[in-house]
């Protein structure tokens, strides 16, 4: 599977550009600010139908106008792939695959597998535990149509839970029996979340150890560990003990939608404990491993992108991954970087075809 073309409308900062693209490393090079990251968002976009970087769909239109198209030829399969993601203001946003649009943007998602290793990424240790969720449930939900669906209409019940619980505080009044609809929906999608993320886990840290020792030239142990209340007690009887808790909040306090994900270095939290260098490894590691958690399950070589790496990545970490990549694990790679002379001696090493896209 790759990318053979992209076309850009009003995109951000650029008004109307095309790319013709390798179908194994695309390089974008330039100075800060002219549009490389933005370039490969476009590509994020093209897979997920949003923004890597920025949610608000509305902010991703070029200054100045009320609409931007992103438009790409996917090769998967032998079958050429015409996909469009468009958006105009105060509408709702489209994909369509070969002009057929899609009912719901979650069916498209899982069609184009794609990982990125973004400076962003710091955010999975520094921020808090939905960054981490949000992690989890994209790679899940890029292998399997149906955790997406229990994910959405789990999240939809907790806001008309959380609007009950509202409705109950400012009318002084309490339905136990109507709560209790939205209690026995929780349960029975919750538990479905929890145990699709515990199987995930098992399958994805082994991989994950794995990334990291080749990452890495240390010999620390690392370790992901999914902490939930679930793991004591079925939802049902959390809702149920925590519910004086709930009703003073006015919103639902446990479930799969509190849960984080623990990031251990040698037993101990990497954002505390973990050095500059052992935090990048880690991450780097987490988006290698992945990267091969998806080609393993969609039995399709994700699309890579790397994102201003060698600025943010000592020469060693870089030369590891260019090894990597030299070993043919992966498909088509997207690589944005300041310095063509450097990016191009790198990619000269790998022994694969490429392209330099001069912005």
């Amino acid at each position: 599977m790759y990318l053979k073309n992209l076309s850009l409308i009003n995109f951000k900062n650029y008004e109307s550009v095309q790319f013709e693209f390798d179908s194994k490393i695309n390089c974008f090079v330039g100075n800060n600010g002219i549009g490389k990251t933005n370039a490969l968002d476009a590509i994020y976009q093209l897979a997920f139908g949003k923004s890597y970087f920025n949610p608000i769909s509305s902010q991703l239109i070029r200054h100045g106008e009320d609409f931007f198209v992103v438009d790409g030829t996917l090769l998967k399969n032998q079958q050429s792939d015409r996909l469009v993601c468009s958006f105009k203001k105060g509408q709702k946003k489209i994909i369509k695959k070969n002009a057929k649009a899609y009912e719901k943007i979650a069916e498209h998602i899982g069609y184009m597998p794609l990982v990125i290793i973004s400076p962003a990424d710091q955010n999975l240790i520094l921020e808090g535990s939905e960054t981490r969720r949000k992690f989890v449930d994209g790679v899940i939900a890029q292998s399997d149509k149906n955790y997406l669906n229990t994910l959405l209409r789990y999240q939809k019940t907790v806001s008309q839970r959380n609007a009950l619980l509202k409705y109950f505080a400012l009318n002084h009044t309490f339905e136990p029996d109507t709560l209790d609809i939205y209690d026995q929906q929780l349960q029975e999608l919750g538990k479905v979340i929890y145990d699709k993320r515990v199987d995930f886990l098992n399958s994805f840290v082994p991989i994950l150890k794995d990334s990291y020792q080749m990452i890495s030239s240390g010999d620390e142990q690392i370790d992901l560990r999914y902490q939930s209340k679930m793991t004591e007690k079925d939802l049902m009887s959390l809702l149920e003990d925590n519910l004086q808790k709930d009703r003073a909040l006015q919103y639902t306090s446990v479930g799969p939608h509190k849960d984080d994900l623990q990031l251990l270095i040698n037993q101990h939290p990497i954002k505390k404990f973990g050095s500059q260098g052992q935090q990048k490894s880690y991450l780097i590691a987490l988006k290698i491993a992945q990267f091969h958690f998806l080609k393993n399950t969609t039995k399709t070589t994700p699309i890579l992108l790397l994102d201003d790496i060698f600025d943010k990545l000592d020469e060693e970490r870089v030369a590891k991954l260019i090894d990597l990549v030299h070993q043919d694990r992966f498909g088509q790679i997207f690589i944005s970087d300041t310095h063509q002379e450097r990016t191009e001696n790198l990619v000269k090493k790998t022994h694969k075809s490429y392209k330099i896209i001069s912005l």
